[in-house]
């Protein structure tokens, strides 16, 4: 009645590629048209490693980081010197009407 245990097969750290969808939609939300490109990325990443190519799922899983970051990046840079640019503009306004 005995039965032989027999381990599961060994799952390398190729079935954890992260996709970095999220930080794709964020991108595309500050910087628009740029940030499309991350989430092109990121949307290969799963497919890929579906397909069992891992070197280019983590290809993708690379790129759709940094394209990420970097619209991340520009956007918050983009968004803040508009604001502060407006905030000067505003502040400038007001000291001219007193």
């Amino acid at each position: 009645m005995a039965q032989e245990w027999t381990p599961p097969p060994a799952s390398g750290p190729s079935d954890n590629v992260p996709n970095y969808l999220v930080p794709a939609i964020i991108s595309a939300i500050c910087c628009f048209p740029l940030g499309i490109i991350s989430i092109v990325f990121a949307a290969q990443v799963n497919g890929k490693v579906a397909s069992g190519d891992m070197t280019s799922a983590l290809d993708a899983s690379k790129k759709a980081k940094m394209f990420s970051y970097i619209f991340i990046g520009l956007g918050l840079l983009v968004w803040g010197g508009y604001l502060i640019f407006w905030l000067v503009i505003g502040g400038l306004a007001a000291a001219g009407n007193m």
